[in-house]
């Protein structure tokens, strides 16, 4: 998740007096609005439960009211606090920081804690409607929900909930998985829409798991709803014969043999993001990305017009980073004053293109923080059946809130899946021009993608043990 703190506010406190409210923002939407002593008082929790050197520092008391420009400084300096505290494995996983969050969104959006229905979307446009608090938190709603569908427990942690938006012309555009520092309700509602939705689907990428799921038949029927849906949507591709086939199977009600054949398509089990910009394999790229079989697939417009595809595998990134900026506007970047501020995103990737040759290349999408999930969600699966681990067993922890993924964030490398060829080479910038040794594959009619960079890549070379013949 990308925080920030964009900008702050002068607001009227109970007894007349008034305060400056510093609104923290999540992937560029207002998630709550704080006062400087609240998040004082967090930090000197944080502080007695885990000890000044874990701590990151925060910006001091002032005895005097602020200028403008103090309050400017302190609202980077609480921006980067926030940030370190997410970023940190343990502080940001902890459920007195996940907790404030959640208390602070309820309290910003000023809905009170009572007892509603909420209705959850299945694949196949179905919908599940689920009586919660509204102060109940995503795990809680998960469980609600498969409470209400008869999911096992054993098999809820290969579920997750999407905020998700549709569009009018029928597609689907994946806003982010809800977080354990969110209230769904508060979420959902706070954004005033129609056209957004919670969505739930499988969080796992390996179709070797589908059998796990398949064995229950809640889990038959939920899987083989997002098949179809996905299919519906052309997010998997299907030839005439193909769907043939998957008509006749639709018709004889044999689901397992309908997911079967679609785990042979084309895109089984990707995510699809919208159009979006990219520098590769030159700038100003227009291309679709879609996330999945631990990788990140592009088909790209060239200004020739000319339709490229080919594909970024996870094993192949040395690290990602997730940025963010605001427009400038009369010589500031704080010109945000409604609940959703103009970011723009943009995911990096450092990619071993060839033997010691490193490249960064650049997605600008308001999906990058999703993006960036799903990379690492792909690096977790990867990194536990490398270890010889039970996916079942980290899909039931993650659950329940004992292990934290960190999503990549607020330009912070990644956990490092790749070691560099030469740990003190320079680093390396970003290029923005055309890389004249690489190119992309043109589309074919086949089933199979090669690599972004063809036969010159070396897929096994410094991968802390992680290659292709692991996937």
């Amino acid at each position: 998740m990308h925080f920030s703190i964009p900008e702050t506010e002068v607001r009227s406190g109970e007894n007349g007096s008034t305060y400056v409210a510093y609104n923290i923002h999540v992937n560029g939407v207002l998630h709550c609005r704080v006062r400087y002593s609240q998040l004082l008082g967090l930090h000197e929790q944080i502080k007695k439960e885990y000890g000044s050197n874990v701590v990151p520092a925060f910006p001091p008391k002032k005895i005097f009211t602020l200028t403008p420009a103090e309050v400017e400084q302190r609202r980077e300096q609480l921006e980067k606090y926030m940030q370190a505290v997410r970023q940190d494995p343990l502080l940001g996983a902890s459920e007195m920081f996940n907790s404030f969050l959640r208390k602070a969104q309820q309290e910003t959006q000023q809905i009170p804690t009572e007892e509603v229905a909420l209705d959850i979307c299945l694949s196949n446009g179905q919908k599940v409607t689920v009586n919660i608090l509204t102060s109940d938190q995503t795990e809680d709603v998960l469980d609600a929900v498969a409470t209400k569908l008869d999911l096992p427990d054993d098999l809820v942690g290969y579920f997750s909930l999407f905020l998700v938006r549709e569009c009018m012309d029928g597609g689907l555009t994946f806003v982010r998985k809800l977080q354990e520092f969110e209230l769904p309700y508060v979420s959902i509602t706070s954004l005033r829409s129609s056209e957004f939705h919670i969505l739930l689907r499988k969080s796992y990428w390996d179709m070797a798991y589908d059998g796990d799921v398949m064995d229950n038949r809640v889990g038959l029927n939920l899987l083989y709803a997002q098949t179809v849906s996905d299919i519906e949507r052309g997010w998997i591709l299907v030839n005439k014969d193909q769907h043939r086939q998957l008509k006749s199977l639709q018709e004889k009600g044999s689901k397992k043999e309908f997911i079967h054949l679609g785990q042979t398509l084309k895109y089984y089990g990707y995510i699809k993001f919208d159009p979006c910009i990219t520098d590769f394999p030159e700038k100003g790229c227009q291309v679709i990305v879609s996330a999945g079989n631990n990788e990140l697939n592009f088909h790209v417009k060239l200004p020739n017009e000319q339709i490229k595809e080919g594909s970024f595998k996870v094993t192949r990134m040395r690290c990602w980073r997730v940025t963010s900026s605001v427009p400038i506007a009369n010589g500031t970047t704080n010109p945000c004053s409604t609940s959703k501020c103009d970011v723009k995103l943009e995911l990096a990737f450092e990619y071993l293109m060839s033997k010691d040759r490193l490249q960064w290349v650049t997605i600008t999408s308001q999906q990058a923080i999703m993006m960036s999930i799903c990379l690492q969600s792909m690096v977790d699966e990867l990194m536990v059946k490398k270890s010889g681990g039970s996916i079942k067993k980290m899909l039931r922890k993650r659950h329940n809130g004992s292990i934290h993924r960190s999503d990549s964030q607020q330009a912070v490398k990644s956990p490092p899946l790749l070691d560099s060829p030469d740990p003190n080479r320079e680093q390396i910038v970003k290029l923005s021009t055309k890389l004249s040794s690489v190119s992309l594959r043109g589309i074919s009619a086949s089933n199979s993608t090669n690599d972004i960079s063809g036969n010159d890549f070396h897929g096994n070379y410094a991968f802390e043990g992680i290659g292709d013949d692991d996937l």
